[in-house]
């Protein structure tokens, strides 16, 4: 492995992942079971309530009908790329200018060159949240080891100027955002974020929890992801119900499954299975003291998650929780074909729920202390392949939250070109409009785990390319902290 990639990791996290690695004796055990014992060290203890919360967007999101091109120059450019009419009406993968006027995006400060974007017109609650100061837009954001130009992408020195491992991949590139490493990686950066808050919670499993499948982004070294479903906590169906329609077989089973054993590995199995019922119990309990007033929109399972997610916020007193890192996603961005009539409803399914999500916090009086941010695989191609886009590197996202430096563009916005060419606008591209990022996943996870309470000298050791970016590494044009966040 190039030693770009190595992370530069204290002797402490050293300490914490190879007692991670003595202690997985329960590792091979039914997931709903697998609630390994968590270590107790932290960067700090916090007093306050904090919860990041990531919004995935599997396949792979279309950055340019997402924060689309407004102003006249770039407008023009995007269409004719895209194959649009005349008079800038909708045509091929390009969307009409005139519908995007209900969701122009305007910023407190304009940006340079007179350049205006709008979001896609079906996201009407985010455009909202971002004009009333909820949201902002983090350009080109993508996995980068070194920062990197056209010219050293291009080039073969790859000691110098390595690329992440796998482009262009939906399985790696998902993993790469969420964990510095391709597919098969066993530990993220939004898991490494929560190892060093577990002993800010009274009960540290509920420090990561996840509301959809699982996925490398929770996992840490210590902190593993408890995962529940939009109706709550996994209950262990045995031990909460009947056995065949028999309670006596429940209690047997009970008992057969919880007591201590003289064998080693029984006995883990048993002690493993005993947390995860009773964690299920605390759950179960703690939100049926949560009532939400904001109502959350149907058909939507987006939404559906991230009203569970509101609801254990809700119920964070009672879990003991001081800071937590969230998950869900929503997938079916991978749209090589059927863009135009596809990517509608997930945007609007992505801007609802966001929309309803801040809104919910607000009642909970908590908006100032949940940020929610989006990642995906990669963008797409400018370019159309006829009915959609192919697969591409950086993309466009967006930070929710009332500590959130909202109604702003943060980054540089990239020319609207092919990057086919030697020209001045195609550096920032890789090709068909891939964009080159301009700035990494690293610098944008940094920005979110500084405001969530990591000191400065523990990022190594959650985000191992970071070293590479910022004023100490003599690259203050590619920040560690992006500014973002109050």
């Amino acid at each position: 492995m190039n030693s770009h990639n190595h992370p530069s990791i204290p002797s402490r996290r050293d300490f914490l992942r190879r007692c991670g690695q003595l202690s997985l004796t329960g590792a091979a055990l039914p997931f709903a079971l697998n609630l390994a014992a968590m270590g107790e060290a932290a960067a700090f203890t916090a007093t306050d309530y904090k919860a990041l919360v990531c919004v995935f967007l599997y396949g792979g999101n279309d950055y340019a009908n997402t924060v689309v091109a407004y102003d006249d120059p770039s407008y023009n450019a995007y269409s004719l790329i895209r194959g649009g009419g005349a008079a800038q009406t909708a045509g091929g993968i390009a969307l009409s200018k005139a519908s995007l006027a209900a969701t122009l995006l305007v910023p407190g400060a304009a940006l340079p060159g007179g350049r205006q974007f709008a979001l896609h017109p079906s996201m009407t609650g985010l455009s909202n949240l971002f004009n009333a100061g909820q949201a902002a837009v983090q350009f080109n954001v993508g996995p980068l080891v070194v920062p990197l130009t056209r010219a050293q992408y291009d080039g073969a020195d790859r000691k110098t100027y390595p690329l992440p491992p796998k482009l262009f991949s939906h399985n790696d590139q998902s993993s790469v955002w969420q964990s510095s490493s391709p597919e098969g990686s066993t530990v993220g950066w939004g898991g490494n974020i929560g190892d060093l808050a577990l002993a800010s919670n009274t009960q540290s499993l509920f420090t990561c929890m996840s509301v959809t499948s699982n996925a490398v982004f929770l996992s840490g070294d210590s902190a593993l992801q408890y995962q529940v479903s939009t109706s709550g906590a996994v209950a262990v169906s045995g031990a909460k119900n009947n056995v065949y329609g028999s309670s006596a077989v429940k209690s047997a089973m009970a008992a057969l499954t919880q007591q201590t054993r003289s064998h080693t590995l029984e006995n883990e199995y048993n002690r493993v299975t005993t947390r995860s019922i009773g964690a299920e119990a605390q759950i179960t309990a703690a939100l049926a003291g949560v009532t939400l007033t904001r109502t959350f929109p149907t058909s939507n399972p987006l939404a559906d998650q991230l009203k569970m997610v509101a609801r254990l916020i809700g119920a964070r007193a009672a879990l003991g929780a001081k800071r937590q890192v969230f998950m869900v996603s929503i997938g079916g961005f991978d749209l090589h074909d059927n863009l135009i009539s596809q990517h509608p409803g997930l945007l609007g399914k992505l801007s609802d729920a966001l929309s309803v999500f801040y809104a919910a916090t607000a009642d909970l009086g908590v908006a100032d202390k949940v940020t929610a941010f989006t990642a995906s695989d990669f963008g797409r191609t400018l370019t159309s392949n006829g009915d959609g886009s192919d697969h591409g590197w950086g993309s466009h996202h967006f930070m929710v939250g009332g500590a959130v430096k909202g109604k702003s563009f943060y980054g540089t916005p990239p020319p609207i070109s092919t990057g086919n060419t030697s020209a001045a606008a195609d550096q920032w591209h890789v090709g068909q409009g891939r964009l080159l990022p301009s700035t990494s996943v690293d610098q944008y996870a940094a920005t979110l785990a500084q405001w969530f309470g990591v000191a400065d000298t523990e990022l190594a050791g959650i985000l191992p390319n970071l070293k590479h970016f910022g004023a100490a590494a003599g690259r203050a044009d590619y920040p560690s902290n992006l500014g973002f966040m109050l």
